[in-house]
């Protein structure tokens, strides 16, 4: 199962792609230019990795706090991804973890199963 991690709320934009026991990750300047072109951001390491959105079986989205037009821009991006080729996401915040030990981006889908996060859930921190 394909895995891809969006977080756009802080920073930097940062992205990994977990694939069998595999994980790959990038990172970006979250500048005005690269939060506008997010999904490029996403073709590109998707394609650097040989894989396209379609082998993408979930997704998971930093739903915040941290950046407003990350925030914003990084949703709407996952919705129309999900509307499109029929991603299923969770929409998860740090904050929802009361378990820190466990907290890194390789663990958010088990996170996401132990907490009970609700699939296909927006609901943004701003």
């Amino acid at each position: 199962m394909n895995k891809l991690i969006i977080d756009a709320v802080k920073d930097n934009i940062f992205l990994m792609i977990i694939c069998n026991n595999n994980t790959y990750s990038v990172t970006h300047e979250n500048s005005k230019n690269n939060c506008e072109k997010l999904i490029v951001l996403i073709s590109d390491f998707l394609e650097s990795n040989n894989l396209e959105i379609s082998k993408i079986d979930l997704m998971y989205i930093n739903r915040g706090p941290g950046s407003f037009a990350g925030i914003r821009n990084s949703l709407s991006m996952i919705k129309a991804i999900h509307m499109i080729k029929k991603i299923d996401y969770y929409c998860f915040s740090f904050k929802d973890f009361k378990n820190k030990e466990d907290l890194s981006y390789e663990n958010i889908p088990y996170l996401c199963k132990k907490f009970k996060i609700e699939k296909n859930l927006i609901n943004p921190i701003y």
